[in-house]
């Protein structure tokens, strides 16, 4: 794992991940090719995974709902800012593909769980900003599923499976994301294929990093918080 940093790099399509950078300035908007209209060009990505949680499921619930205490620290090295009771100004990187770049920055509403127990996160705007020629659509949702620890941890040796407690938590969720750039001319020039099959490929690469990170920094800080035991999972190591 990065340590964290206030400092990141551009991801271009063959780079690695990014984080905020206050000396970044997005492209200007004043040029001729700037000022053109354009409809955006639209990539999507479908992720699903999943993180271990070594407590009963109210107890998880209980933290998850308290996300004030855990999101921004979780978070790092993003930025991330409060935005009423449930949202967050969330400014994700700096990335970029063909020579182009732009700075993602977003708003997620984090929800309390609905009737069927899920915690859906959504794009929401953010105040007196404007996003620089890109569209961000951000939908997922998460549930808490107790397993017996005996059913779990079933081929683990003895050892392991002795520091867990009764019953663990699985969270599993699932995310579907469409981002839409307005790119410039001399970009819009080349194949569209090309630029959907790269546009594609980089916004799954970011997704997979980002969401190591969050993912592993939420479990360490849940059983930091709690005082309880992180074992590792043989069958993931």
């Amino acid at each position: 794992m990065r340590q964290d940093s206030a400092e990141y790099q551009t991801v271009e399509a063959s780079d690695e991940n990014c984080y905020p950078d206050p000396s970044f300035r997005n492209p200007q908007s004043g040029g001729a090719d700037a000022a053109e209209e354009a409809e955006p060009i639209w990539f999507h990505t479908h992720f699903e995974d999943s993180m271990e949680m070594y407590a009963d499921a109210a107890t998880v619930a209980q933290h998850l709902n308290n996300h004030k205490n855990w999101f921004c620290q979780c978070a790092l090295p993003m930025k991330a800012e409060p935005i009423g009771e449930n949202g967050y100004d969330l400014l994700i990187g700096r990335f970029g593909a063909f020579g182009y770049r732009v700075e993602a920055r977003i708003g997620l509403e984090l929800l309390p769980p609905d009737a069927e127990g899920r915690y859906l996160i959504k794009t929401i705007p953010v105040p007196n900003y404007t996003a620089p020629g890109y569209e961000v659509d951000f939908r997922s949702a998460m549930k808490l599923v107790e397993i017996p620890s005996d059913e779990f941890a079933a081929d683990w040796p003895a050892s392991q499976r002795a520091q867990l407690p009764p019953a663990i938590t699985s969270a599993t969720w699932k995310l579907d994301l469409a981002v839409g750039v307005c790119f410039p001319k001399f970009i819009r020039s080349m194949s569209q294929p090309l630029i959907e099959k790269t546009g594609d490929a980089l916004l799954e690469k970011i997704i997979k990093q980002v969401n190591r990170r969050l993912t592993y920094k939420t479990q360490l800080v849940f059983h930091e918080s709690l005082g309880i035991p992180f074992p590792k999972n043989p069958k993931k190591h």
